[in-house]
């Protein structure tokens, strides 16, 4: 009986598989062209903030490009906020790759390696990706350590409840280049930073 019922699957299996394959191949160029319109709208985005980045803050038209990249793709990674992640690196070193402060802290996102070992070893904190990389990672680790609040996660990337409500202040500047979904995600967050 069990052998009859896996050669009854079997010839199922034979006849759906090209019919699944039929409907597959209808919604791949679907699939395909909005996939392409997401790509189109990203690449768009990163290219304004870019433009933003090197008028406002004197950042060369090509480090903006790679800077706004990383802010990209980190921020998708870590599924932040760009405008987030964008707010902090102005408030932290205003786009200075070399920025360093008084607790060693390193680079865009001012990350601090004596606080970070693990993840920070081997890493050249002053170069755009890595140091991008390395600050969403953290962020990331408080919004997850917070149970999603970004505002407590603010307070503990910056150390105060002011730093939180500032970055969330400044990242509603930067909020109007990705769309009205970014603004509402800073809104939420700025709400949570002033509680």
């Amino acid at each position: 009986m069990s052998r009859l019922l896996w050669l009854a699957a079997l010839t199922l299996g034979a006849t759906l598989g090209p019919m699944q394959g039929a409907v597959a191949q209808e919604r791949a160029p679907e699939a395909a062209h909005q996939d392409a319109a997401a790509s189109d709208a990203s690449v768009e985005a990163t290219h304004q903030v870019s433009r933003l980045i090197s008028e406002k803050f004197g950042v060369a038209r090509a480090k903006a490009e790679q800077i706004s990249a990383a802010v990209m793709s980190a921020a998708s990674k870590y599924s932040l906020p760009p405008a987030l992640l964008l707010a902090i690196i102005s408030v932290e070193s205003r786009f200075k790759e070399k920025a360093r402060g008084s607790n060693g802290a390193t680079g865009l996102m001012q990350v601090v390696p004596a606080a970070h070992k693990q993840l920070v070893r081997n890493i050249d904190l002053t170069e755009a990706k890595a140091n991008i990389e390395a600050g969403s990672a953290i962020l990331h680790g408080y919004v997850q350590s917070a149970r999603g609040d970004v505002g407590a996660a603010l307070k503990s990337y910056g150390g105060s409840k002011a730093y939180a409500e500032k970055i969330s202040l400044r990242a509603k500047a930067f909020a109007p280049e990705f769309g009205s979904g970014a603004a509402a995600d800073t809104d939420a967050d700025a709400q949570t930073a002033g509680d």
